[in-house]
């Protein structure tokens, strides 16, 4: 469960999926491969458990920085709550029981087949539709965006080649407002479907989301 908005409406099923989920996918997964703390069974030397996470997990993104595998979680949401406590769940079973763990923690995805509840599908497809473009508060939170391929080839990376352990951040060094992400994709639009007016007089603030 990866979409702040339905954790707002629906915290439950996030704390269902993602941290007791975790939960029981962690103790399988020891149980499985291992035959007491620290000692793995024959065959299950090299099994890893990788847990995808979220920056998120840190809280808010300033003007000006980035993340770091050092800073403090600061979860906003129940969804990142849900991450960060999922986060802890596989830290603790590293530490407890010597399960060979690597975390990641990647920016906002985008590319190929994405969701449409998602910022850059919405956009594109209430654009297209003639419906307003909704963009939250005054459009200045900022993000910073990964494509997705770029993702995979991190987590290939830390999944080979990770230290045991230990947590790893992946982003895109690529720190846009949201305002701006919807100005591009209305001039690529503009472009490649005009029509009688550009499609940034489709773009509508709503009130922000909570946290």
């Amino acid at each position: 469960e990866s979409h702040v908005d339905n954790s707002i409406k629906n915290p439950g099923v996030f704390i269902e999926t993602n941290v007791t989920g975790t939960f029981t996918l962690l103790d399988v997964a020891y149980r499985f491969w291992m035959e007491a703390p620290f000692s793995y069974k024959a065959g299950f030397a090299h099994a890893r458990f990788h847990q995808i996470s979220t920056d998120e997990v840190y809280g808010s993104l300033g003007t000006t920085g980035s993340f770091t595998e050092a800073s403090p979680y600061a979860p906003n949401s129940p969804y990142s709550a849900s991450k960060a406590s999922a986060d802890m769940l596989v830290r603790s079973y590293h530490h407890t029981y010597g399960l060979n763990t690597v975390i990641t923690n990647c920016s906002n995805n985008y590319g190929p087949n994405q969701h449409k509840e998602k910022l850059i599908p919405t956009i594109i497809r209430k654009a297209i539709s003639g419906a307003p473009i909704p963009i939250y508060g005054d459009g200045q939170n900022i993000r910073d965006w990964l494509y997705v391929r770029d993702h995979c080839t991190g987590i290939k990376l830390a999944l080979d080649k990770g230290r045991l352990g230990e947590t790893y951040n992946i982003g895109g060094r690529n720190e846009r407002k949201n305002l701006y992400i919807a100005h591009t994709i209305c001039d690529l639009l503009d472009d490649l479907k005009p029509q009688e007016k550009s499609y940034k007089e489709q773009i509508t603030f709503v009130t922000d989301r909570p946290g």
